[in-house]
């Protein structure tokens, strides 16, 4: 299960709250490192949220067809014996 960075976010801020609330050091000291995981957790979210949304733009094949058009066009080679162009 993917967790979303909003829900990841909204963790860290219970995490931090708890810990600048609680009276007990060894709470404070859990509470940040897991303000900590779930800060980390939520960047890993929003770089995999960022992934799918460049995926959605690409195209119901999921590749960027002209981009990739471009990039055969320029490495084919017109000999039917050599294939593509070795660079």
């Amino acid at each position: 299960m993917e967790l979303s960075s909003i829900l990841c976010r909204a963790q860290e801020r219970v995490q931090r709250d708890r810990a600048a609330s609680a009276s007990l050091e060894n709470v404070r000291i859990v509470a940040t490192k897991a303000a900590i995981a779930w800060g980390l957790e939520a960047v890993a979210a929003e770089h995999r949220e960022a992934r799918h949304a460049r995926r959605a733009e690409a195209g119901p094949d999921g590749s960027h067809t002209d981009r990739l058009r471009r990039e055969r066009e320029a490495t084919f080679s017109e000999n039917p014996d050599r294939g593509f162009a070795q660079h």
